[in-house]
């Protein structure tokens, strides 16, 4: 396809876009879990305003944009009050992603400055984010992977037999994408500390989930933020659970003399002066607006309210779920992800991805991953009003495809084609 000879009208524009989006998943109708997260519709006003307000404007240099200067500092600062970050510092980014790939730039650099590190290593969860593989690819890190122990949680004395003096980096979830449980967060610090590795949290799940469901009185199995002695750095994104559009997270740093490492500069070019915090050089300033605005419109009551009926409607589909023969919920979800499995001595009786394809015929979408086989699901306010009419679509579903084994394996989470 290639650019056409001459203009075409907006109309036509849209519908032709109209009509690309007819297989798209329905998540307007909370029968999506995961990908995109519904506010409601006050939200949605608010954002769509705000969009159309910096559409064009970009953060490459906030000296031209000092009102996206301002933005960014004021959601570090609203980020970094409820992780008890008092002192704080950080940038907004693009995704967990790029938080993720600036929190493992930032270890590496400060290895190298303060221990003279040249051969750095990370030591992880298996269940840690692919994106700190991506990280570790790009910035030449070695990877010591471990397997995690039977509840999915990071397993502290096989990470430790892998911390050397190499290390410049220990990570830990909060929660962990695959099952939704919280590792140990205070053992992984500890342990981070021993060797003066940075120790980072990845709460891009958690991050505008945990600290409301704490102020909303649910008990979660370990603290997690900047009240841990030891953790140097959290990822929190803004897009998930804290309901702006996509584009939208933050990465913290403990003080402004860790923020240090996450800086690239450079002096030597005719072009002047180049100071980059993040991967990208041009950023868009209507993801930063849009999520400063949503924060500010949502509030922290109306963040408890959101957050305690995702966790309720989390709690009542996990209920279901375990509820039909055949099924289980694997681990014990504190947030609001949980993964769908065979229950045990069912693996030949249901196939999940048969039960996955049969759920989207419906227009249910989850996640396929592995292994184990699960179906993934990101519980939102969204899926709240559609709870009921899902588990029992589901129980109908396995019913459907008892004994049927689906013939696409793949796990795919990817934009390739």
């Amino acid at each position: 396809m290639g650019i056409p000879q001459h203009g075409i009208d907006k109309d036509t524009l849209l519908s032709e876009l109209t009509a690309k989006r007819a297989r798209d998943v329905r998540w307007q109708d909370g029968r999506t879990f995961g990908m995109v997260y519904d506010g409601g519709e006050s939200v949605h006003e608010v954002a769509e305003a705000v969009a159309a307000m910096f559409l064009h404007e970009n953060a490459l240099n906030t000296y031209a944009f000092p009102s996206l200067g301002e933005i960014q500092r004021e959601v570090c600062d609203m980020t970094a009050e409820l992780l008890h970050g008092d002192t704080a510092a950080g940038f907004m980014t693009s995704g967990g992603t790029e938080s993720i790939l600036c929190a493992v730039k930032a270890a590496r650099e400060r290895g190298k400055a303060e221990r003279s590190i040249t051969a750095p290593e990370v030591v992880l969860a298996e269940t840690a984010h692919a994106a700190f593989h991506k990280a570790a690819h790009y910035f030449g890190l070695t990877v010591h992977k471990v397997k995690v122990r039977d509840d999915f949680r990071a397993d502290v004395d096989a990470m430790a037999a892998h911390v050397n003096d190499n290390t410049v980096l220990v990570v830990g979830s909060a929660p962990q994408y695959p099952q939704g449980v919280i590792d140990p967060i205070p053992d992984l610090a500890q342990l981070a500390q021993s060797v003066g590795a940075s120790m980072h949290v990845d709460a891009c799940m958690g991050g505008f989930v945990l600290p409301f469901m704490e102020m909303a009185g649910f008990e979660l199995s370990h603290p997690w933020d900047f009240r841990v002695d030891g953790v140097t750095t959290i990822s929190a994104d803004i897009h998930k659970l804290g309901y702006a559009p996509k584009g939208a997270s933050v990465i913290l740093h403990r003080d402004k003399h860790l923020r240090q490492y996450q800086t690239f500069v450079f002096d030597d070019w005719l072009g002047g002066f180049y100071a980059s915090p993040n991967v990208q050089g041009t950023r868009s300033g209507m993801p930063m607006a849009t999520a400063w605005a949503v924060m500010r419109h949502i509030g922290l009551e109306g963040y408890q309210r959101l957050t305690t009926l995702t966790i309720e409607t989390r709690q009542k589909m996990e209920a279901g779920v375990r509820a039909i023969e055949g099924l289980t919920v694997l681990g014990h979800p504190e947030a609001q992800l949980m993964a769908i499995a065979a229950a045990p001595g069912y693996e030949d009786r249901v196939d999940v991805f048969a039960l996955g394809d049969a759920l989207q015929e419906r227009g249910w979408f989850h996640d396929r991953q592995g292994p184990p086989d699960t179906l993934h699901a990101t519980v939102s306010v969204g899926n709240a009003p559609v709870a009921d009419e899902y588990l029992r679509d589901l129980a109908e579903c396995v019913e459907a495809v008892a004994g049927i084994r689906a013939a696409d394996r793949s796990t795919n989470y990817a934009t390739l084609e």
